[in-house]
């Protein structure tokens, strides 16, 4: 018979759970009674946790994402950074279509809030990972930083986050290497000296 889960492991059941109800039913569709049912637990314990289930929707897409860091090594080139980039997103596409499910639901009814607090709720704290990338390139001189303007700079990541939420799935690699290719770098490149 298997012991009593407690702390952390009860924890991760019921964010796994959360998971896996999120993504199965979508954010409308997803019940703290289903949710502790699938754990194996009861609505009290996962109430004792998380007072409802837009914090626990939140929770669960956050873990999801923690599974798939988003940090890319300095490889001395911003291309190849560039594609380390969009492998790393790549395995976080279902949890940003997840996210997306929240948009189209009750959730903001739910919690009084907008997107932009959802936004700051489920990416609070973490690194600017593309800014990395991007900074590091125009050091090097890769990119010349007057062609960063605010469209060009959200580019990459508004191409995968559309990506992402039109098809439920991560964009597949010759498409990340044909943005990166094709459009972002010709966008940015620096001039070469004369």
């Amino acid at each position: 018979m298997k012991g009593r889960r407690r702390g952390a492991d009860l924890d991760e059941a019921l964010l796994d759970a959360a998971w896996s109800e999120l993504t199965e039913r979508g954010y409308a569709g997803m019940t703290m009674e289903a949710v502790a049912a699938r754990a194996g637990t009861s609505r009290p314990v996962l109430a004792r946790r998380w007072d409802g289930k837009a914090p626990l929707a939140i929770a669960a897409i956050r873990q999801q994402m923690a599974k798939a860091p988003l940090h890319v090594e300095d490889r001395g080139e911003v291309r190849a950074e560039l594609l380390d980039y969009l492998e790393h997103a790549s395995r976080r596409a279902l949890a940003i279509a997840a996210a997306f499910s929240l948009f189209t639901s009750e959730y903001f009814h739910d919690t009084a809030s907008t997107p932009t607090d959802l936004r700051a709720a489920l990416t609070s704290g973490g690194p600017d990972t593309l800014g990395g990338i991007l900074e590091r390139a125009v050091s090097r001189g890769d990119i010349d930083a007057e062609k960063l303007t605010p469209p060009v700079r959200t580019l990459l990541t508004d191409l995968f986050r559309y990506h992402a939420i039109m098809t439920f799935s991560p964009p597949p690699p010759d498409l990340r290497m044909a943005w990166v290719d094709r459009i972002f770098l010709p966008l940015v490149r620096a001039r070469p000296m004369p």
